[in-house]
């Protein structure tokens, strides 16, 4: 399974509007978002909308707008941004986790388990990360790196 830009990117927005979340959240501009994390803005306004529909970001409009998280980093996990933004984890679509495509072969395919289980091991990786938890990381790197 290959991750495209647009999980990798839609992935990098959440993490900087999570890394940005106070108690009374302030809407980041996309520009600034854009700026931050290297991602060109009009790719950005692409994501962020999918992100906004699915209900994983919120948009503010105004002179002072721009977009929060829908809920806190602690409840959003990893697994709900890459889904949202490259569909089900699958490394083939008759082990996809949500509609797995018919084959003929299911009953007695060797690998077809393999797959299954690739799947499954990388939705349990990415469910079991929040964006709290990479907020933590990316501070604790930081720290790290000042005592350094």
């Amino acid at each position: 399974m290959r991750l495209s830009t647009k999980g990798h990117y839609g992935l990098k927005a959440m993490f900087d509007l999570a890394m940005h979340y106070g108690s009374e959240p302030l809407p980041i501009p996309l520009k600034v978002i854009a700026e931050r994390q290297g991602i060109s803005e009009h790719y950005l306004e692409q994501l962020i909308a999918v992100l906004r529909k699915i209900g994983l970001v919120k948009s503010i409009r105004g002179a002072q707008g721009g977009y929060i998280l829908a809920r806190p980093p602690s409840q959003i996990k990893v697994g709900d941004v890459i889904r949202a933004l490259e569909g089900p984890i699958a490394p083939l679509d008759c082990v996809s986790e949500f509609e797995p495509t018919a084959c003929e072969k299911e009953h007695y395919c060797i690998s077809r388990d393999i797959w299954a289980r690739v799947r499954d091991s990388i939705a349990e990786v990415l469910d079991s990360i929040t964006l709290e938890d990479m907020c933590r990381d990316a501070a604790k790197v930081s720290t790290d790196r000042v005592e350094s």
